[in-house]
């Protein structure tokens, strides 16, 4: 009997354990608490109304398997910026309510008290005074400890860790040090290495289980990718999984994406890649931003725009067996809450919901695209008379390239699945 490759692995979740599919489909969904806080509405497109978003995420045409949170050190919302409120409590709370869901968990630690990104890489308050590098990893090694055991102790051991949050120019950035931020300096890769040594190390103390995933943001430049997880695999720096962030609208269109699969693929067959963060607008793309990469030739700022560019990606992603995860960022963005009560500054409009009308946009049903032609596209049915083709590349269910066929398991090659027994 034809088997889709999740079927496969259903056993693993009816025996008790949270499984890491083979493929996962996801959101960052770190605002929805305050959302539901501020008194928001959702709806589905058609109108009807959603009384749990989680299980409307995972049980309705969605079908999201995972699901990503944000963790800041000691964050602190402001009237400038109300988002930063996503400190270990918040994120335990949260991420029991998506393990008892029975989806993944993955947990983002951007080790600041506000955003981390390749601007910002900002060291904490409460490691202000920390004056060496060593004792810096030793902090990193210390907090990731400790806020795994907390996770894991109430109920939302994550399934996934992100040690730092788009990482490409270091982190934990010293004020006035530029060095910390070069990308091409030895003492910045130096420090860098020690800090993510220690994220590591302690996620393999504490959740084995866990796989660990790199994100950085770089995905336009294949080349800058490729020498990163060059470096990190030179100097011994343990990780799982590629993470990356797509916007077109930042980072080029999807064969520029194409490029940059192709080449961490090759150059890193062991890794699976996971898109862990993207999104389109569907309203008021903003053409006067000069930073920004007007593709609304291709993908215009509208529900149909939006839905056209999550089919292109997911299709587009179909092709290449590296990658093994998409997560769309910020879907729960719906208005700004009751009328005292404010979620955000401004609306982005690249959320799943609309912010007037509070109904699910087009798109949001069409990222199950991503499952359905990960594990149909060009596959045919279980074989067990297997006949290895000489230069094809075989690949475990998790996207990862194998040396061969040689242990009981399913390989795909050459548009084939394989079992052996």
């Amino acid at each position: 009997m034809k088997k889709t490759l999740l079927t496969i692995l259903a056993c693993a979740t009816m025996c008790g354990t949270q499984a890491q599919n083979a493929y996962n489909l996801g959101a960052d969904i770190s605002m929805l608490p305050q959302y539901e806080k501020a008194g928001a509405t959702y709806y589905s497109n058609s109108g009807v109304k959603i009384p749990n978003v989680l299980n409307y995420l995972k049980n309705s045409q969605v079908k999201m398997n995972s699901m990503r949170v944000r963790l800041f050190v000691t964050p602190e919302a402001t009237a400038q910026d109300p988002t930063l409120v996503q400190d270990l409590n918040y994120v335990t709370a949260l991420g029991k309510r998506i393990k008892d869901a029975e989806l993944n968990l993955m947990v983002d630690f951007h080790y600041s008290d506000t955003w981390a990104d390749p601007s910002h890489q900002t060291i904490p308050s409460l490691w202000s005074q920390v004056k060496t590098n060593a004792e810096m990893a030793d902090s990193v090694y210390a907090y990731t400890k400790r806020c795994l055991e907390h996770l894991k102790a109430n109920g939302a051991t994550p399934d996934f860790v992100q040690i730092g949050n788009e990482i490409s120019y270091g982190m934990l950035w010293r004020e006035g040090v530029a060095n910390d931020k070069l990308y091409n300096n030895s003492n910045y890769w130096t420090r860098f290495y020690q800090f993510l040594k220690a994220g590591a190390k302690a996620v393999r103390e504490i959740t084995p289980d866990a796989k660990i995933i790199l994100h950085i943001e770089r995905t336009k430049d294949a080349n800058a990718c490729k020498n990163f997880f060059t470096n990190m695999k030179n100097n011994q720096v343990d990780y799982d999984i590629i993470g990356l962030s797509y916007y077109p609208f930042w980072h080029g269109d999807l064969n520029t994406l194409s490029n940059t699969l192709n080449t961490l693929s090759t150059t890193f067959p062991d890794k699976p890649v996971q898109i862990v963060e993207t999104a389109y607008f569907y309203s008021n793309f903003p053409t006067d931003d000069s930073s920004v990469i007007n593709t609304t030739s291709t993908w215009p700022a509208t529900q149909a725009g939006q839905k056209k560019f999550i089919e292109d990606l997911c299709t587009a992603l179909a092709a290449h067996n590296n990658v093994t995860g998409l997560y769309y960022w910020y879907p729960e963005e719906n208005g700004s809450g009751s009328t005292d009560t404010k979620t955000q500054t401004a609306w982005l409009n690249r959320g799943l919901w609309d912010n007037n009308s509070h109904k699910a946009k087009t798109g949001l049903t069409s990222l199950k695209n991503f499952l359905t032609e990960k594990e149909t596209v060009g596959i045919e049915g279980i074989r067990t008379d297997i006949a290895p083709q000489a230069d094809a590349p075989i690949y475990n269910l998790n996207g990862q390239r194998v040396r061969s066929m040689s242990t009981p398991g399913i390989y795909i090659q050459g548009k084939k699945k394989y079992r052996v027994k």
